[in-house]
């Protein structure tokens, strides 16, 4: 019997998920689409089931980042400003995400003169400092054991918060044609 031939090796490309779309003039923010799209999903599976592992099961992506921007720097937040530090378009999906953690003591809403505040409890903040206990313990201590400098992650950090105003803007543009 004989053996089959190997076929050459094809030269790799960029790793995308949409060839025609890389195909473009930059293919390098096709590979970093793919990126996002995989490191979207893989983080938000890690929020829920690290917010699980805290003592608080049966939160979606979205209600883990409502109750930590809730929870930062102690201070009361708007619906409004949540939406905007979050980058969330659809109200009603943060007022959602605010109801059930209410609904769960995590959060606590009120008035601050016209406008309702929410704020977080002990409760929410207790679940807050499990999660970054268990963060440190089963996400930062490998990233960091990985030997990932902390200053090109930052630099990609604020590659990709300058990126998400190109993203708005050529949304806002693709909406008027």
């Amino acid at each position: 019997m004989t053996k089959p031939a190997l076929s050459k090796a094809v030269p790799l490309g960029p790793i995308v998920s949409s060839a025609h779309l890389a195909a473009g003039a930059m293919p390098s923010l096709s590979e970093l689409e793919f990126g996002l799209i995989l490191l979207g999903h893989a983080f938000n599976r890690w929020m829920v089931r690290c917010a699980a592992a805290a003592g608080v099961p049966d939160l979606s992506a979205l209600d883990v980042l409502v109750l930590h921007t809730v929870n930062h720097r102690g201070r009361a937040k708007r619906l409004a400003d949540i939406c905007l530090v979050l980058n969330v378009e659809d109200t009603h999906l943060v007022t959602y995400a605010v109801r059930k953690l209410e609904a769960l003591k995590l959060v606590a809403s009120g008035r601050s003169g016209k406008e309702k505040a929410i704020a977080i409890t002990a409760s929410g903040q207790q679940a807050c400092r499990r999660y970054r206990e268990i963060r440190e313990a089963l996400l930062v201590r490998p990233v960091k054991g990985a030997g990932v400098d902390e200053r090109r992650l930052s630099e990609i950090a604020a590659t990709m918060r300058a990126l998400s105003g190109d993203y708005d803007q050529a949304a806002r543009s693709a909406a008027s044609l």
